[in-house]
């Protein structure tokens, strides 16, 4: 939504928005002169909107604001124009040719590492769902005939593109209040790799066994793996001086002593992704060593906010337990035999109860666990659903149920080694405050 907001404003469209609470984010875009209101009442709505004639205003909605949303209800009521956020990201990309980057996980580090790509070769427009910490920013514009997405599965919304190049990830079970099931979503994936041009590429991890149902749909496939033969793989993977080095198998040739310095070896993985779609697109093999290593990755994404001899903090948007387990994974390799406490806001009620067990798995991998209270986000509460309930399936002894508004009191009588933050709620306005308790220690 962010992303959008600053592409209508950048083209000189007054640009106004609701959100539910002030991050960080929504402070920068303030200060960018898009103005937000925080009060879901008509009355907040700015009279400039009020002031302009209906068929000169555009409502661009997330699926993640409910539908009882009191601005939503008049808008709707009132007849105004309202197209989803993924209508209008597949409206602005139709005439250009796109690199569409989807999957449960790993799409936002992939198509923001795309986009790092192609603006060392030329630039590229760019619409991502983190914000890059090589631009500070969530969107790129320039002459290019090329937007690189993150294609959303949420409610559908990748169904919206028509990408030249798609690439899929992963392809866990999530969103099971959107899809019902496991094989609702992959055939939902599927539909989405179907949308590609004839005349496009589409790039899959070859662990997911699709590439010969979409080989026989006359598809042009691609496979990339970290641990198989396939058209793009990372081999001679290790580490030197704290970064991953390896090389990398393409068709084009090989490409030698590539050096990324992002934690995790499902990262290698996304790097191969980037680099097929980015050869694909016709980038310059040579040249992506020195981009690769230049590539400092998203906010939000195994974010190392501060390191010391003695400390380090680490915020994360991991949501779902695979990611939780990638996460905390990737803190053991780096820190290893370093004490690991994280603290968790499950995000939805529907996610929590769905995943549960995968969840109290992947968090009784810590050393010491602090669980937030679930953030609802768009849904109500569903009775028996809450961070008691996952507090009890989680076996480990060294584990707190703990308010948000409590932590700064949990963490100064903890002893602190590895501190990680994650969740996708509102979890992240804890990480300026946790950052300059770090400091101050």
């Amino acid at each position: 939504m962010s992303a959008l907001a600053r592409y209508f404003h950048k083209n000189n469209y007054h640009v106004l928005g609701y959100d539910k609470t002030a991050t960080g984010l929504t402070t920068a875009l303030e200060l960018e002169g898009i103005a937000i209101n925080f009060d879901d009442t008509v009355m907040a709505i700015p009279q400039l909107l009020h002031s302009t004639p209906k068929e000169k205003i555009l409502i661009v909605r997330t699926p993640a604001v409910p539908k009882n949303s009191k601005q939503f209800e008049f808008f709707e009521r009132e007849g105004y124009t309202i197209l989803k956020r993924s209508e209008v990201l597949g409206l602005i990309t139709e005439m250009s040719k796109t690199i569409a980057i989807g999957g449960t996980h790993g799409k936002t580090t992939t198509s923001t590492l795309v986009a790092h790509l192609f603006h060392e070769q030329g630039g590229c427009n760019a619409f991502l769902g983190g914000i890059s910490s090589n631009f500070h920013s969530n969107l790129l514009l320039s002459d290019s005939d090329w937007t690189v997405v993150e294609a959303d599965e949420f409610d559908r919304s990748f169904l919206t593109l028509r990408p030249t190049i798609a690439v899929l990830t992963s392809m866990d079970a999530d969103h099971l209040d959107i899809y019902g099931d496991e094989a609702h979503i992959r055939e939902g994936f599927l539909l989405f790799l179907d949308r590609t041009h004839a005349s496009g590429h589409v790039v899959v991890k070859h662990e997911l066994n699709i590439h010969s149902e979409l080989r026989a749909k006359g598809k042009s496939v691609f496979t990339y793996s970290i641990h198989e033969a396939a058209d793009y793989s990372a081999k001679n993977i290790r580490v030197e001086n704290g970064s991953y080095v390896f090389d990398v198998v393409t068709p084009e040739g090989e490409l030698t002593e590539v050096q990324l310095g992002l934690p995790g070896r499902h990262n290698i993985e996304n790097a191969v992704a980037a680099i097929a779609s980015a050869l694909l697109a016709g980038l310059s093999l040579p040249a992506l060593r020195s981009s690769l290593a230049s590539f400092k990755g998203v906010q939000r994404r195994f974010d190392v906010k501060y390191k010391d001899e003695r400390y380090v903090y680490i915020d994360d948007y991991a949501h779902h337990p695979t990611e939780l387990h990638s996460c905390f994974e990737s803190a053991r390799e780096l820190y290893p035999g370093k004490k690991v406490t994280a603290v968790f806001q499950p995000h939805l009620f529907s996610r929590t109860r769905d995943f549960a067990d995968g969840f109290a798995a992947s968090l009784s991998e810590v050393d010491e666990l602090v669980l937030l209270p679930i953030y609802p986000a768009r849904e109500l509460p569903i009775p028996g659903i809450d961070s008691q309930w996952l507090f009890d399936k989680i076996q480990l002894s060294n584990k707190h149920l703990v308010n948000k508004e409590a932590i700064f009191t949990f963490l100064n009588k903890e002893s602190i080694e590895v501190l990680i933050t994650v969740g996708a709620g509102d979890i992240d306005t804890l990480v300026a405050p946790i950052q300059q308790w770090f400091q101050e220690k």
